[in-house]
Parts: C-alpha cells; structure tokens; sequence
C-alpha cells in the first residue's frame, strides 16, 4: 500500500473531525487557542491510539497461513469496510443535520468527548482496513498527526467564521476518498 492510499483513507476519515470541529467553532464567541491546541492534542493521540489498534487488530487476526494462501478475503473485508465508511459520511452529508446556533461561552467536555469517541469508532474500522491492505504503519502516524491538526484548526476556523454550512461539503468529500480508495483497492488486486 503506497502513502497516496494511506492518504486517502487518513483524509477521508479526518474530514468527519473537520466537520464535528467546524460545528464548534460556530457555536464560540472567539476561537481560544489554548482550548484549541488541547483540542488538536487530545483529537490526535486519540486518533492514533484507535487506528493503531484498529490496525494491530488486522495484523495479528490475519495470519501468515492467509497471506501464503493467496486469498483476497482480506483485500475483500478492506474494500467492504472502506466503501461502508463513504457511504456512511455520504448519509450523514445527505441528511445535513440542522444545528441551533447559539452562542456557547464553555466548552462541555462531555459533548467533545462523545465527538472524539464517535470519530474513533470509524477511524478504528479504518485502522482494520488500513492493517489487512498492508499499510506502513510509521507513514500512518505522520499522516494521522499532519492531517488532524489541519482539520481541527481549519474546521475550528471555518466554523467560527461561516457557521457551519461546508459541513455537508467535507462530508461529500471525505465520501468521495473513501470510495475513492475502496475502489482503488479493487482495481488494484482484482482486475
């Protein structure tokens, strides 16, 4: 798996942070950058922890006996897992879920925590897929901190400025990699 797979796959599920992100940042009254730089840190270390089990968790579940056999079903549950992923973000993009604007003086931890922890799941299933493609796992973690941090700063951002109206935007988009990518895989090993 090259780092451009790696890409669109990272891309694709931190686009779902932009969003959550871009929602917070229109409820604030400024942007705090202390609570955003604890923000970008606590998102990324969780981000990392839960790709790298995900992953961990397809390395040590598909043993050396399925990769000498030849056997697809791996590429197959990676396709299948990374297609679910788009087509998750493209019914969350087409329900466009209406949020109430109102000025938020604190953030709730508990709200940020069910965002990080919801976020998690998806990018586990993604560290699953990512670990039976054969990923690098180094490259992983460089993308997985470069990209997050952008997202969170950027969503955080577009949120405070123009409410948060591209939220369907990067879900179209975060979709559309994830397809991308799943397709891509079945090109890649089956045709």
């Amino acid at each position: 798996m090259n780092w451009l797979e790696c890409l669109l796959i990272v891309a694709g599920i931190s686009l779902d942070i932009f969003a959550a992100m871009e929602c917070r940042g229109a409820l604030v009254p400024k942007v705090d950058k202390t609570q955003l730089s604890f923000s970008c840190i606590i998102i990324v270390l969780w981000q990392l922890l839960v790709l790298y089990m995900g992953n961990f968790v397809a390395i040590m579940s598909w043993t050396d006996e399925h990769k000498r056999s030849g056997s697809h079903l791996g590429n197959i549950l990676a396709t299948a897992i990374l297609l679910c992923l788009g087509t998750r973000l493209f019914l969350k993009a087409k329900k466009n879920e209406w949020i109430h604007e109102r000025r938020q003086e604190h953030f709730g931890m508990l709200p940020f925590i069910r965002m990080i922890a919801g976020t998690g799941i998806y990018t586990g299933l993604a560290g699953v897929a990512l670990g039976l493609l054969g990923s690098d796992v180094p490259t992983l973690l460089v993308l997985i901190i470069l990209l997050n941090v952008g997202f969170v700063i950027l969503g955080m951002y577009t949120g405070y400025h123009f409410g948060f109206i591209h939220k369907a935007k990067a879900y179209w988009v975060g979709a559309i990699l994830l397809w991308i990518a799943g397709i891509e895989n079945i090109v890649k090993y089956f045709f």
